[in-house]
């Protein structure tokens, strides 16, 4: 029994030992470095305070990779070991506390990392990340999180997809009235261990409009054809007379059972079943997906 409980505090030591450095959110603050490079950390202190520094919560000392100075911590050469949460200490009172991150380059598979639809010309939109192994995410849009800026306003995942896809919902100021000129900008900041990940990725609104699949009202005999009428998507853009849709028809002829489509909505009266899809009319956007198959009966 001693020797069980034993078993069982080590392995639980063990997990905890593992995870305890883990970074799983975006911290208040930090710094990103470059490999290779030397980074000069500056504690939050008066100017004659005597202060000491710990990384990870270990007492830290002068050796051949950190050199203090006053106030003032160099990290001189940037590594995994020297990465991390550095804290400065006035005795037993934590004056300030910086992590330090490796900045990894970007990658060039950033388009199959960021995915970002519209259903509409309305304020929002959503965005995936597909990225695997990073343990934080957070998107921002416009210049100010290009470019690092404290304004930045970072947004965090509305939702966890399959896979360990992250979902965001997104919002712009973009007029669905005029004409588009400006290119919104995604950036994207991914964590993995003590690293940090950034890109971005810019489009234009009307590139990633792809409306939901539309709705088959009814269909009714006209002569020796049927005509089917289509609804727009509950979260397409209003009014519909200037968001314009044009959907396409797909169904089976009852005889052969050969499927063939058609842009009109009036179609052939002998057919077993159909379905439709739909884009913008004037910019000609993504299709829907398509609505499931309508059995036709008479």
């Amino acid at each position: 029994m001693q020797m069980t409980f034993s078993l069982w505090t080590f392995g639980l030591l063990m997990i905890s030992l593992t995870g305890a450095h883990e970074l799983n959110h975006f911290p208040e603050n930090f710094e990103v470095a470059k490999r290779d490079e030397e980074y000069t950390l500056t504690c939050n202190s008066k100017p004659d305070d005597i202060v000491t520094w710990k990384l990870n919560g270990d007492p830290l000392e002068d050796d051949e990779n950190v050199k203090q100075n006053g106030t003032k911590l160099t990290v001189l050469d940037i590594d995994t070991p020297s990465l991390g949460n550095y804290s400065c200490w006035r005795g037993e009172k934590m004056l300030s506390s910086t992590y330090l991150l490796l900045k990894v380059d970007e990658e060039d598979t950033v388009d199959s990392l960021i995915n970002c639809r519209a259903k509409s010309y309305d304020c929002n939109f959503n965005c995936t990340w597909t990225g695997n192994g990073y343990t934080a995410v957070r998107l921002g849009l416009g210049h100010n999180c290009s470019k690092s800026s404290k304004s930045c306003q970072w947004i965090s995942s509305s939702r966890q997809l399959a896979e360990g896809k992250l979902q965001f919902e997104m919002y712009h100021d973009l007029s669905p009235y005029a004409e588009e000129s400006t290119m919104l900008e995604v950036t994207a900041e991914a964590i993995s261990d003590f690293s940090i990940f950034r890109t971005s990725k810019r489009f234009y609104l009307r590139d990633i409009v792809q409306p939901d699949s539309p709705q088959i009202v009814k269909c009714q005999l006209v002569n020796e054809d049927v005509n089917v009428t289509i609804d727009p998507p509950s979260t397409w853009s209003e009014p519909y007379s200037f968001f314009g849709l044009e959907h396409e028809i797909e169904y089976v002829l009852r005889d052969d059972g050969q499927t063939e489509r058609s842009s009109s909505t009036l179609i052939p009266k002998k057919i077993s079943k159909l379905r439709v899809r739909s884009r913008d009319s004037l910019v000609l956007s993504n299709w829907s997906q398509w609505t499931p198959w309508k059995n036709v009966t008479y």
